[in-house]
């Protein structure tokens, strides 16, 4: 009986983690309006709990001074975010109706070239098809979206608030202490090499005066902390605002390769340096998790798949039955 029973352990292990790992999918689908927030306030506290003992060690300024110095810098961040968002709302709404006419005047340029090339288009066809296009209900779309945003900002900075009012040091058990490290130097290499990438891009986009720059910029930075597909869409998302500015033009082909240049130098040689293994998961891996917490939490959980799965893998490895689980995930897939 016994040697029937361990036989079919690890069988009921896998069902066992299989139904806990649904239940914990669900959880986290069901409470995202409240945990997301809180999950993005306490990375905010995880970094502002390094540089608070980083400024200790550095300038020996007190902890608790730190903390304060980088709850008014995020505060200032969040004012200055709130600002810009009003701002791009505007800028996209007062100019609705202008890229509606160059959106014609572009269909107009490309029935004309196709007539000089002997291509005959359905004029009629393609325009009835672009006004069927909600692309100015998803320019509002992109705005309520932004509005939500912005809600979810002060919740984060309420949960920030909270979290720093809690008992302040600078000693944190192991696995906290762990964690709260890796987890700092990611998102601070990553907001590094994010806003290096925003403004080589804003100054690429500047130099040809394409309109939108500065949010298209803004735009780069969010999407850069998006691997392997985030540096693509950023250097694609200032096509269609050239497209509708010059139409095909060498200013479209210059930024192109510009940005190009700009994500590969930023992305694959920079990052790589300065991150060195990264998180330790496997590629494969991140585009799962990827894939995984975009189901679960839309952009925002894309955005925060590579520390998730790394807290996760760091979890799994403190407990002999899932340190195979967590091999898998660091790129060992041997489960002996």
């Amino acid at each position: 009986m016994k040697e029937n029973t361990s036989k079919f352990a690890p069988i009921n292990t896998i069902c066992l983690m299989i139904l806990a790992a649904s239940a914990a999918t669900w959880v986290l689908v069901y409470t995202k309006t409240v945990l997301m927030p809180f999950v993005i306030a306490l990375f905010i506290s995880m970094l502002a709990n390094s540089s608070a003992t980083w400024m200790n060690r550095k300038w020996k300024v007190p902890y608790n001074l730190g903390i304060v110095l980088n709850f008014v810098v995020f505060m200032a961040v969040i004012i200055a975010s709130i600002s810009f968002i009003s701002t791009s709302i505007e800028s996209f709404v007062s100019g609705a109706d202008i890229y509606a006419d160059r959106l014609n005047d572009s269909l107009d340029w490309v029935l004309a070239k196709a007539g000089e090339n002997h291509i005959h288009i359905n004029a009629d066809f393609i325009t009835d098809s672009l006004s069927k296009i909600p692309v100015f209900n998803m320019v509002k779309g992109v705005g309520s979206l932004i509005v939500s945003i912005s809600t979810n900002i002060l919740l984060i900075t309420l949960f920030v608030i909270f979290i720093f009012m809690g008992k302040a040091s600078a000693e944190k058990p192991s696995l906290v202490g762990k964690l709260q490290k890796q987890i700092s130097f990611y998102l601070l290499v990553k907001i590094s090499v994010s806003v290096l990438a925003a403004i080589c891009t804003w100054l690429v986009l500047t130099s040809v005066k394409t309109e939108l720059a500065l949010m298209l910029a803004v735009l780069t930075f969010i999407l850069n902390f998006i691997p392997n597909i985030g540096p693509l869409i950023a250097t694609a998302s200032p096509l269609p605002v050239l497209f509708l500015q010059y139409g095909f033009d060498w200013q479209m082909v210059l930024v192109l390769l510009a940005l190009t240049a700009v994500h590969f130098v930023v992305g694959n040689i920079l990052e790589t340096r300065w991150l060195g293994k990264g998180m330790n998961l496997d590629p494969i891996v991140v585009v799962a998790s990827l894939i995984f917490w975009a189901l679960v939490w839309g952009v925002m959980g894309a955005l925060l798949a590579v520390p998730l799965t790394a807290i996760i893998k760091m979890i799994l490895e403190q407990h002999e039955t899932t340190q195979p689980l967590a091999r898998f995930l660091g790129g060992g897939y041997s489960f002996k």
